[in-house]
């Protein structure tokens, strides 16, 4: 998806402001979060279809709402300098570039919400509603398989999938609540395919196997990327492109403050594997006009983003992987033809996480920077371990490298699919001399507040994490600059909760290490049985 180029001004930077979980949580008029308003969606259509299915059409309606609201603005101001909206109609139809999007829905009274055209649908609505969302995809090549990707007339054994009292109690859900730019928090898409995953999970009583980055976790990690104009920055496995997207509104954000009214926007660009994932991403990129290009496939097997026999590299990475990933073998890094993974790095082990970060790794330009979250064990496995670890090994390499910038502990109980605490390892390409052979550690394990059903930190703790990191700034129980010479007496562990003791009383590891410590020794210890047993075969006892 490429994006026409512009500068970006004040303008925009108000239109889509940066706000964090604890903003984002806007009532409705009638009292309800946002949740709740996804969540009455939802049951507008339970028993219609199984409940994973349910975000395959109530996302792309979303959109749809959020499409018309923009529209609607859009109108409104363009109706202001012109005197109404019917002439503003007019205007747009005879010249599409004056609006984002152009939809070719006008309601009977041109006073009237563009989605009143799709509210007021009584008859035949599934096959209308398709219909709709078709003519607005031939409208704008950008939202082609994006936004007519489903049909809501569709029949399974003659039966409607999603009939049409189901589908109109569904469109009257959606319309309680105002979807423009200035109403809703950026990530609206990304935001409303969380809770659904957690929700559908929950309900299952299955895990989530998809990882959505909490917006303030986000907000950190583009504030310590900290890009500047023009600058190419890319996510592997981008999801909604939610990471992305707070990149560039922290870009906007520094742009103000500066005083800077036109400047280059910064370039996205992102691979995601799933259909339906891939969509949503496109859709975030689109309603935020931002430039960049969203790719599909499997990154790590068959990465998008090449130049030549090497993968294309970038000023800046953001990423959060899939955690503990184990259907990569060692053979899938022998078969890569990118030179990604160095033979003085090795394989990984089980695990892929530290897979992914030599995917991230020669994925950055020789001053490039990355931010990537992982699980808490991808930081300590194998230390203290008296046996060979292969995981350790590659990290090890990181660490003698001089690769790793820093590590943020993160609080427990921020991810929607998982209590696991969390960590943000930096790399960076290009250390300043002062901060060669050295780490800096974070540990922000209490920067957290309880929220339902998940806990959140605070508009003032983002700014602390990500200002005392960027200054490189020592305080007591939370920060610590250490050596590669003490990083490696503690046989290359990286967890900041190994270095920073945030309690007044006696400190204890945080449990979710302990667990995958114990994992990583089980694991080797098959291994090592089996290993044992292959030998004695061989040899005949």
């Amino acid at each position: 998806m490429a994006r026409q180029k512009k500068t970006t001004g004040k303008k925009e930077l108000q239109s889509g402001s940066l706000v964090s979980r604890k903003q984002a949580i806007v009532p409705l008029p009638n009292g309800k979060s946002l949740e709740s308003w996804i969540w009455d969606a939802a049951c507008s259509i339970r028993g219609a279809k199984d409940a994973a299915k349910y975000k395959e059409f109530i996302l792309p309606l979303i959109f749809t709402k959020r499409l018309c609201d923009v529209f609607d603005d859009e109108l409104n101001r363009i109706a202001k300098e012109v005197g109404s909206r019917a002439k503003a109609f007019k205007l747009v139809k005879h010249d599409k570039k004056l609006v984002r999007f152009f939809l070719p829905l006008q309601p009977m009274n041109p006073d009237d919400a563009v989605w009143s055209v799709i509210r007021t649908l009584s008859d035949k609505i599934g096959e209308q509603l398709t219909t709709h969302l078709r003519a607005i995809a031939d409208a704008n090549p950008l939202l082609k398989g994006i936004i007519d990707r489903v049909d809501f007339n569709a029949t399974t054994h003659g039966q409607r999938d999603l009939d049409d009292d189901r589908l109109s109690n569904l469109v009257e859900k959606i319309s309680a609540k105002r979807l423009g730019l200035a109403d809703v928090e950026p990530d609206i898409i990304g935001r409303s395919y969380e809770y659904l995953i957690r929700k559908f999970a929950e309900n299952s009583g299955q895990s989530a196997g998809e990882f959505y980055t909490p917006a303030e976790v986000g907000l950190i990690m583009a504030r310590i990327m900290d890009a500047e104009p023009g600058m190419d920055i890319y996510d592997p496995c981008c999801g909604s492109a939610g990471l992305l997207i707070k990149c560039e509104l922290v870009l906007q954000q520094k742009m103000s403050l500066r005083s800077r009214k036109t400047f280059a926007p910064a370039r996205l660009y992102g691979q995601e594997n799933e259909p339906g994932t891939w969509a949503m991403a496109n859709m975030n990129m689109i309603i935020h006009d931002m430039e960049g290009e969203i790719q599909i496939g499997d990154t790590f097997r068959k990465p998008k983003f090449r130049k030549g026999n090497r993968l294309r590299t970038f000023d800046r990475v953001v990423a959060n992987p899939m955690w503990n990933q184990t259907e990569f073998k060692e053979k899938d890094y022998d078969a890569d033809e990118l030179d990604r993974f160095p033979k003085g790095a090795g394989f990984p082990g089980s695990k892929a996480d530290w897979g992914w970060m030599q995917h991230i790794l020669a994925s950055l330009n020789d001053k490039g920077r990355a931010a990537v979250v992982l699980d808490t064990g991808a930081a300590s496995r194998g230390s203290g371990n008296a046996n060979t670890n292969k995981e350790k090994d590659v990290r090890r390499w990181f660490v003698e490298q001089d690769l790793i910038e820093g590590v943020i502990y993160l609080p427990e109980n921020l991810f929607y699919n998982t209590t696991a605490p969390g960590v943000i390892i930096v790399l960076n390409r290009a250390k300043p001399k002062e901060r060669k052979g050295k780490l800096f550690l974070l540990n922000a394990s209490r920067e957290f507040s309880k929220g339902d059903p998940k806990n959140y930190i605070p508009d003032d703790a983002i700014v602390r994490i990500a200002d005392t990191f960027t200054a490189w700034k020592e305080k007591e129980k939370y920060s610590r600059i250490v050596t590669r010479e003490e990083i490696a007496k503690n046989d290359f562990n990286i967890s900041p909760s190994r270095y920073i003791h945030t309690g007044e009383a006696d400190e204890y590891r945080p449990i979710a290490e302990i667990v995958e410590e114990l994992n990583a020794l089980e694991e080797e210890a098959k291994a090592t049985d089996a290993a044992l047993k292959e030998i004695l075969k061989r040899i005949g006892v």
